[in-house]
């Protein structure tokens, strides 16, 4: 699973101006020592903006991922539409032998909620399931059956692939539902990667502000191997 970051507009710097358009007045950067940064005053701003839900400032910055990630996440991210594009590969087009997802361990049913796994795993193979789906796929299209129709057959671990794009205040929705502990871990992977996408740029004040969430210093997984 991965999240690369393909495109982005705007800043903390756009936000804030953003907002202070209201009274007609425009922020500049000030100096930090070696590099520029937001005034005091303009960080406060953007705590202030989320805080109290003025929402629309932070909807002027724009971010475009590429995502990779098994179809039951993709399915589960796909269902945040507002503020959001999406466009995925089409399995109607292309026919090349798919990826699968398999998880290192197996995760045991929660006993005390409806949805969702527990912290405890089982070993548990699927090898010869997945090489079964993709035998069957390939002697589909062999026989003349089309690509849309094959499809039918693959399993839902199957990677898909999709651009994402929306306003810092739409992801942000994502992220902070979708890092919820509630939330698959799998899907949480996914959000954490996009929330560490979304802190390494220009956008670090508005995205703490939004979500609580700030850049690590090391790359390793939060949430699943």
């Amino acid at each position: 699973m991965q999240v690369t970051l393909i495109d982005h507009m705007g800043s903390d710097l756009t936000v804030v101006n953003a907002a202070r358009v209201s009274f007609n007045k425009e922020s500049q950067r000030v100096q930090n020592g070696n590099h520029q940064d937001l005034s005091e005053g303009d960080q406060k701003l953007i705590n202030y903006l989320s805080k109290h839900g003025h929402w629309s400032p932070f909807s002027h910055c724009f971010l475009q991922f590429r995502i990779e990630a098994p179809l039951f996440v993709a399915r589960q991210l796909v269902k945040h539409q507002v503020g959001l594009a999406w466009n995925e590969v089409s399995r109607r087009y292309v026919d090349a032998t798919p990826k699968f997802f398999t998880p290192k361990a197996w995760r045991t049913k929660a006993d005390n909620v409806k949805q969702g796994s527990s912290d405890d795993t089982i070993d548990y193979h699927i090898g010869s399931y997945t090489r079964s789906a993709i035998a069957e796929y390939e002697r589909m299209l062999d026989v003349g059956i089309a690509p849309e129709m094959a499809r039918m057959v693959l399993p839902q671990n199957m990677y898909t692939e999709w651009y994402w794009s929306g306003s810092l205040y739409a992801f942000s929705r994502v992220v902070n539902q979708r890092l919820d502990k509630t939330s698959q871990a799998e899907t949480r992977y996914i959000a954490d990667l996009i929330s560490q996408e979304a802190a390494r740029f220009d956008f670090k004040y508005s995205w703490k502000a939004l979500t609580g969430e700030e850049l690590r210093t090391n790359d390793e997984p939060k949430y699943i191997d």
